[in-house]
């Protein structure tokens, strides 16, 4: 069961999720041809922002996550409302010439373009990236794939779990004595929407000092394999192979989940300062000097009988008393939450990080700034189509007389 936790004083609520604050990008227009979350997870996010997000999407059909689960009681799909909120939405058939044009209209009026295709089909449709940056120089397309644009794997399919298999994530992740173990989030899908929202950003900085566009190549490997650090440290640095530990860190001690009477508590002690309190804490001072754990260097070396001596008396209290102590002496600690656990907290609440848009509950926008709107779009996710007649008259206006 969630805990309340104690707050040390900031910047209140208001001042962070004032909705009357304008958004940092109400001046860009992104023409997005995302679907499933890796795209559409970086166009939510620019919605956030506040651009305008307009969804180019199958005529019928639509975003392949319209027919994935779960699914509201009106039918419609949560996994589709979550990537998509703040966007509006067109159907266009891209093979079609009277479609192909309307889209072509819209890119000439746009800041950004996102598509998250296999390589080679933007081409296909005579939407090349390259191309289009020549043509209009102010340009920015972000492409957005498993394995980027270029290299010997670039035409590989991808899902996200393919790039936690390839990526050493899946590998790094579980017990030692268990399987590789896939990320419990879609991460690598969502680390190719934020590495491709950092990019189109960088992209939109360079532009307003150079005023030339320029094409974005995303790879969903690249942005998992870049956030590897510790197996990287390990194969790159030491050149040593690196094996899955669990939940403990491989160069600090005590740093890991441990039983408590009831349940698991994560403890985090990163210097001997801190490893001098724990031991206080727990009643247990002779351990500051005992040989065995006095140093980092020590206690990593020694880290399963310190779990051992250390699981011993917190086995006599539940974890709850536990994080309660630890959290008063200054411990870094926390109790092991279950999602549904985590957004009830309090901190959640205040953070802004589960908001009401059309009456449903959505992630609230992680990024804060003081200046700028920090709440983020409370424009629910398009039926397909629903913005379709107003889009085509708007782009089209006007274009046979140009």
């Amino acid at each position: 069961m969630a805990t309340e936790i104690t707050t040390h004083g900031a910047a209140t609520p208001d001042e962070h999720l004032d909705p009357g604050k304008p958004h940092a990008l109400e001046h860009i227009t992104v023409v997005d041809f995302t679907r499933v979350l890796a795209g559409p997870t970086c166009t939510r996010m620019l919605a956030d922002a506040g651009a305008r997000i307009i969804k180019i999407e199958r005529p019928g059909s639509g975003d392949d996550t319209r027919q994935m689960g779960p699914f509201l009681s009106d039918g419609s799909s949560e996994y589709f409302r979550f990537a998509n909120l703040g966007k509006e939405s067109i159907a266009l058939n891209l093979k079609d010439p009277d479609d192909l044009a309307v889209a072509e209209l819209m890119i000439a009026k746009a800041d950004v373009v996102v598509e998250n295709f296999r390589p080679g089909v933007m081409a296909k449709l005579g939407l090349d990236p390259a191309k289009l940056v020549q043509e209009h120089p102010r340009l920015i397309v972000c492409s957005i794939s498993g394995f980027g644009q270029y290299g010997p794997l670039h035409m590989q399919a991808a899902y996200d779990t393919v790039i936690q298999a390839i990526s050493g994530i899946m590998d790094a992740t579980g017990e030692p004595d268990g399987g590789p173990t896939r990320v419990g989030t879609s991460i690598s899908d969502i680390l190719g929407g934020v590495f491709g929202y950092c990019g189109i950003l960088t992209a939109l900085a360079a532009r307003e000092r150079t005023g030339k566009g320029t094409t974005v190549d995303v790879a969903m490997l690249d942005a998992t394999f870049a956030t590897m650090e510790q197996g990287l440290m390990d194969a790159l640095g030491t050149h040593h192979r690196p094996h899955r530990i669990g939940n403990r860190h491989p160069s600090m001690a005590p740093f890991d989940t441990f039983r408590c009477a009831d349940q698991l508590i994560a403890i985090c002690v990163g210097n001997d300062h801190l490893f001098g309190i724990l031991a206080n804490t727990l009643g247990k001072p002779e351990l500051a000097g005992d040989p065995r754990f006095a140093t980092n260097v020590d206690r990593t070396g020694n880290q399963a009988e310190l779990k051992r001596v250390m699981e011993e008396v917190l086995r006599t209290d539940n974890a709850a008393a536990w994080h309660e102590r630890l959290e008063d002496a200054g411990v870094p600690v926390s109790l092991v939450l279950n999602v549904d656990d985590t957004r009830r907290l309090e901190h959640i609440k205040v953070r802004g990080m589960v908001k009401e848009v059309d009456g449903y509950q959505v992630p609230g926008n992680p990024i804060k700034f003081g200046a700028y709107n920090s709440l983020g779009t409370s424009i629910p996710a398009p039926s397909l189509d629903d913005c379709g007649d107003a889009l085509r008259e708007e782009f089209t206006r006007g274009a046979d007389q140009g």
